[in-house]
């Protein structure tokens, strides 16, 4: 079953992009190019900056509204990323003992900020990823890419690579059933059957994929794929990335949420 769902998974997306909302019907440059420049401005923030990154987050929520995405959807394939984010920033605080904030009797110190930092930027990061993904489709945002001069044998690569995984997530599914039946539908791989489980996918997987490559060639294939047909951008489309753009700037330049607390003492 985890197999399948991981399929339903990948191409579940692809078919949240057929809907017609109006961020759905938004020229996918348009997307593509305002979400790259978001994915920088996220980024770009300092480790201990989180208090920045908070106004940033209006751009996902807005999105998934307009956009008619639960989520739930989000936030399940969130998951799926967190734990290894988790792996990497988890250092952080043994490494860093500086004191940063100080709540009450209890010491923050800058690896734990920083850490913070980390799981917000992935947060950020993948869920306007994954938006993109549901509201564009794949292969629109492969042309996208080429409107951005990005070289035409990497988004092939980039393409073929994305369809790829659905056949490596079917070999894996065929060789997990086979082991299940052949062990007697035991709970889990053992350790010692990992080593030749993992090379029997790759002999498999390098035989599929020289099989799928012979076939594209019979079909006429000369390292070159068919993306679509280059759509004309519309006002409503301009008006879209300078609104965000300038959103992204502001943010970037100016501390928002502490001119917000210093209007609010101001006032009181």
């Amino acid at each position: 079953m985890g197999m399948e769902n991981s399929l339903y998974n990948i191409r579940y997306l692809d078919e949240l992009s057929e809907k017609a909302t109006i961020i759905h019907n938004v020229h996918p440059f348009a997307k593509v190019l305002t979400t790259i420049t978001y994915l920088i401005i996220v980024v770009s923030f300092g480790k201990y900056e989180i208090s920045r990154l908070i106004p940033l987050i209006l751009y996902p929520m807005i999105l998934m509204i307009l956009a008619d995405i639960k989520i739930i959807l989000i936030i399940k394939r969130l998951l799926v990323v967190l734990p290894f984010v988790i792996c990497i920033g988890i250092f952080n605080p043994l490494l860093d003992h500086t004191s940063i904030l100080i709540i009450g009797n209890i010491n923050i110190s800058g690896g734990w900020i920083s850490f913070i930092s980390i799981l917000i930027k992935c947060v950020l990061t993948v869920a306007a990823s994954l938006i993109l993904i549901a509201t564009t489709g794949i292969n629109k945002i492969a042309l996208s890419l080429i409107l951005l001069k990005v070289p035409k044998l990497f988004v092939v690569e980039f393409l073929l690579t994305y369809r790829y995984i659905t056949v490596l997530i079917e070999e894996v599914g065929r060789i997990t059933r086979a082991y299940s039946v052949r062990s007697h539908m035991k709970k889990g791989i053992r350790f010692k059957d990992c080593g030749c489980l993992v090379g029997q996918l790759l002999i498999k997987t390098v035989d599929r994929a020289e099989h799928i490559y012979t076939s594209m060639c019979c079909r006429g294939f000369e390292r070159d794929y068919d993306i679509g047909n280059n759509l004309k951008m519309k006002s409503n489309d301009y008006i879209y990335i300078a609104i965000w753009i300038m959103y992204f700037i502001i943010i970037r330049c100016v501390n928002i949420p502490k001119l917000l607390s210093l209007i609010i003492i101001g006032v009181n």
